[in-house]
């Protein structure tokens, strides 16, 4: 399983793993509690590569009191954060992103109002990320001194998306559809089809990070940021006429627009083109380079990948055209309206008030 996430069983998991020493020297405690989790048959998310273990995160549900310092917090069902590792070699790159992206995916999905995780003021570059996604410090465990950082349905904070994250806000007024081609969707989002459980859609998101650019030549921009869009995937191959292949798979909440050319203009150079979009696009900078010298209008977006509906549940193209929401032209140009955006997560059976929250 090297280089990728996978969700491993902890007596599967090298104990002896230098990666485990900052939690040995953190918690003398460690390697018993270590042992009972492998005799329970607890698992945990697992990123692996040539080196041993890069990324290790454990979630628990509970319903605890948890006693800080300054107050006591009431039991009610949390999630926990057990443990959240990440080897220093990745710390500041995509894969800690991943992770915690899974860990709230799992927060929304066991549909309680907190997820917490504890961790020592030393970690900064941990906290750091925590705060990225929205979790506020808000007091100091009694028995261990950690901090405890903590993220609730209650008060979220819409202004970023990636505090909000996997939420999306209800204030929202209009929303629209990304239409990508099949070889280009199944590398930049997952075709979800293509994975027979919730643990294998995990598994490939996670190891690609939930911030995605897509890069493509509309004629007019329709996109604004602060708003969702759905992903339509485009199946390109012949089918008899049939498009029933073609389906929308996917939502996400778009942080980023830049119009890089307009009419055969650059509004942007292509090195800073180059440098926007990093490694969170499909395209190689030869590639990239090639766009930029050959399309009359480019856009960049970058977005949250905050769902995707799962196998069985995408939207065919014929579903969307039955139900009044297909307008026909290029889908670059469609606006839907809030309820027509909710009406579409409904076809994908997703549970929409644990998605917007007004």
């Amino acid at each position: 399983m090297a280089d990728k996430f996978h969700w491993c069983k902890f007596s599967n998991c090298k104990l002896s793993d230098t990666f485990f020493d900052s939690l040995r020297s953190d918690y003398p405690e460690f390697d018993a509690w270590f042992i009972k989790k492998s005799e329970e048959g607890k698992e945990a998310f697992v990123f692996e590569d040539e080196h041993g273990i890069g990324v290790f995160l454990y979630l628990k549900p509970e319903c605890e009191t948890i006693e800080l310092v300054e107050r006591s917090l009431p039991a009610e069902q949390r999630l926990k954060i057990g443990t959240l590792k990440i080897a220093d070699r990745y710390q500041g790159q995509r894969i800690g992103e991943g992770a915690v992206g899974v860990a709230l995916w799992r927060w929304q999905a066991e549909k309680c109002d907190e997820v917490y995780v504890t961790v020592f003021e030393k970690h900064k570059t941990m906290i750091s990320l925590l705060e990225y996604f929205g979790f506020k410090c808000i007091g100091t465990k009694k028995d261990t001194g950690e901090y405890l950082f903590r993220k609730s349905r209650r008060n979220l904070d819409f202004s970023d998306a990636y505090k909000a994250f996997p939420f999306i806000s209800g204030s929202f007024e209009k929303a629209g559809i990304i239409p990508i081609e099949d070889i280009y969707h199944d590398q930049l989002f997952l075709f979800s089809e293509l994975k027979g459980n919730k643990l294998e859609v995990e598994e490939e998101i996670a190891g690609n990070g939930i911030t995605k650019v897509f890069i493509g030549s509309p004629n007019s921009n329709k996109y604004f940021v602060g708003e969702p869009v759905v992903i339509y995937r485009i199946y390109k191959q012949p089918l008899n006429g049939r498009t029933y292949r073609s389906a929308v798979t996917s939502y996400a909440f778009l942080t980023k627009v830049e119009i890089i050319k307009k009419s055969g203009q650059g509004l942007q150079s292509l090195d800073d083109f180059i440098r926007m979009a990093g490694n969170k696009t499909v395209f190689s900078a030869t590639e990239l380079n090639e766009l930029y010298r050959t399309k009359k209008n480019l856009v960049m977006l970058e977005m949250t990948y905050n769902g995707a509906f799962g196998k069985g549940h995408n939207i065919s193209h014929a579903e969307i055209k039955g139900s009044g929401l297909w307008f026909g032209g290029h889908p670059y140009g469609y606006v839907y309206n809030k309820m027509q955006f909710i009406q579409i997560l409904e076809m994908g059976d997703t549970d929409v008030q644990n998605v917007i929250i007004d």
